[in-house]
């Protein structure tokens, strides 16, 4: 997931009381009220504001939607490529490892550089961090569809990565910056939940459709026009975040680059080769000695790119452990069902894209809602009930036959799936979010990306390891086992207590500036 940001707010002398209001709004604002720009002609709207911003009225509600908009065009992506490999094979002649290279080198380049990412949209600005790496991702995109082989289009791919890699953890810690802690920023999360996942169903079947009517590469043309809507609309909406004075931690970056790609190289040589495949064993033996070196280089630097302090939070660390876990428990439902409804029901590419609509609608229902039962059950209960939804789906799954009807045997819980994602999304997110200190944020969020990117290429080994030695059945128990890990992490989640801040975030928070300003 640079930016909209609250404007800093004056310090309160000592002995004057409160107003009420949320913090960062103008006066008058109901409580609980989404941050707004503070009030005309306050210290906050202009003294303290930097000179390029006051001309820009912070739309936190609009910057939303422009965020929530580069979120869904990222996730939609690999389902785009994946709906468009077939017509891709036929027309560039790619063989089995070429195809591999297309989807690999972007995740390649994604997860590589999402640390890095978050570090620069600190010390550069999140909000000009943000649109780089929108328009990169934007011209990658229109680029693949005119592909004219597979080395230029694997190329681009690696381009289109770099640009997610700019743009996510960018992106998130802008929500960071508009939306305090709480009921706002919980808000603000459900709605980046709930339009990616109506974006993935809305784009599954319209690449459906234009695979089946127009071809390949119209299909990959898709992305582009909400590229182009986000970097003709958002620069008017989105205002620049304080910068955090600092120079590039070189060492770390290279090791942090080095170390993730290296990981998601030998998890996706494992999806394909087997899990005992040297090369692969190899390359997940690197990735881990070379985050192994990160961390000691990291506690010695003096501007590290990821902050120790993020992982001497309990809460914290179990919330990057369930996110790890929940992609396997869903992956299985696109990739084995997408190949049982082709290959064994007959299904087109249009009947299976609306076959598996259910579980993102689901999704997109329930964002909303997972908000409200958060703030009733508490982070910890309401993971632990999304990690049993996704359990029980994996295991009824896993009772799939080639006889079995769409409607008892895979509807149901295509449901239940749907329902467990949401309410396994917002919960980690906040809790790997709360409790930050000032400049942290891009830091945070680029470590949360990172870990749903290695948690999606892990997951994705894991199950077709086991599904080509033992079936799809086995392979549904594997997604089981994952949403049981993180069932694990989510009872051990200290009830009623945030991520936890150090004392350099208590320091801020005490100093009269909040967390708009992460």
């Amino acid at each position: 997931m640079s930016a909209p940001v609250l404007e800093p707010r004056a310090v309160r002398p000592p002995g004057k009381p409160a107003t009420g209001s949320v913090p960062g709004s103008a006066p008058g604002s109901a409580p609980g009220a989404l941050p707004g720009p503070a009030a005309p002609g306050s210290a906050s709207s202009s003294a303290h504001r930097p000179r390029h911003a006051r001309a820009r009225r912070a739309r936190p509600r609009l910057a939303l939607a422009v965020i929530a908009s580069c979120n869904a065009m990222i996730q939609l992506d690999d389902a785009i490529v994946n709906i468009a490999l077939p017509g891709m094979r036929a027309d560039l002649g790619l063989t089995a490892v070429g195809s591999s290279w297309v989807l690999n080198a972007y995740l390649l380049a994604f997860g590589g550089l999402l640390l890095l990412g978050g570090r620069a949209g600190d010390i550069l600005g999140r909000r000009k961090v943000f649109f780089a790496g929108v328009a990169l991702f934007t011209a990658a995109a229109a680029a693949r569809g005119l592909a004219p082989n597979a080395e230029v289009l694997t190329a681009v791919r690696v381009v289109q990565g770099m640009g997610a890699a700019l743009a996510a953890p960018s992106g998130l810690a802008l929500v960071l910056s508009m939306f305090e802690e709480g009921a706002p920023r919980r808000r603000a999360i459900a709605v980046c939940t709930a339009v990616g996942a109506v974006s993935t169903a809305g784009g599954l079947l319209l690449a459906g459709t234009l695979s089946s009517l127009s071809g390949w590469r119209w299909e990959l043309l898709l992305n582009v026009p909400l590229g182009l809507l986000i970097l003709a609309v958002g620069p008017a909406v989105i205002t620049e975040t304080r910068r955090n004075p600092g120079r590039f931690d070189l060492a770390g970056a290279l090791l942090s680059a080095l170390g993730a790609t290296a990981l998601v190289y030998g998890l996706a040589r494992a999806a394909e080769a087997g899990p005992g495949d040297a090369r692969a064993l190899g390359c997940v033996a690197s990735g881990v000695a070379l985050f192994a070196l990160f961390a000691g280089v990291e506690r010695r630097a003096e501007r590290p790119i990821v902050a120790p302090g993020l992982f001497r939070s309990r809460n914290r660390v179990l919330s990057y452990a369930g996110t790890l876990a929940v992609p396997g428990s869903v992956m299985g439902a696109y990739f084995f069902l997408n190949q049982y409804f082709q290959q064994q029901s007959g299904y087109g590419p249009l009947d299976a894209a609306l076959a598996l609509t259910p579980l993102a609608a689901t999704m997109a229902l329930m964002a909303g809602a997972a908000v409200r039962l958060e703030r009733l059950l508490g982070a910890r209960y309401l993971m632990a009930a999304g990690a049993s939804l996704l359990l029980t789906g994996n295991l009824w799954l896993s009772q799939l036959g080639a006889a079995s009807s769409y409607w008892t045997a895979v509807l149901p819980p295509l449901l239940l799936l749907g329902a467990g994602m949401a309410c396994c999304v917002i919960p980690p997110t906040v809790l790997a979010t709360s409790g930050l200190a000032r400049g942290e944020a891009g830091a945070a969020s680029s470590v949360l990306n990172a870990v749903q990117t290695l948690g999606g290429s892990l997951g994705l080994a894991v199950l077709v390891a086991v599904a080509s030695r033992s079936g799809m059945s086995a392979g549904f128990t594997a997604g089981a086992v994952c949403a049981g890990v993180a069932l694990v992490a989510a009872l051990l989640i200290r009830p009623g207590a945030s991520a936890g801040a150090g004392p350099a975030a208590v320091q801020h928070r005490s100093s009269g500036t909040g967390e708009g300003e992460a």
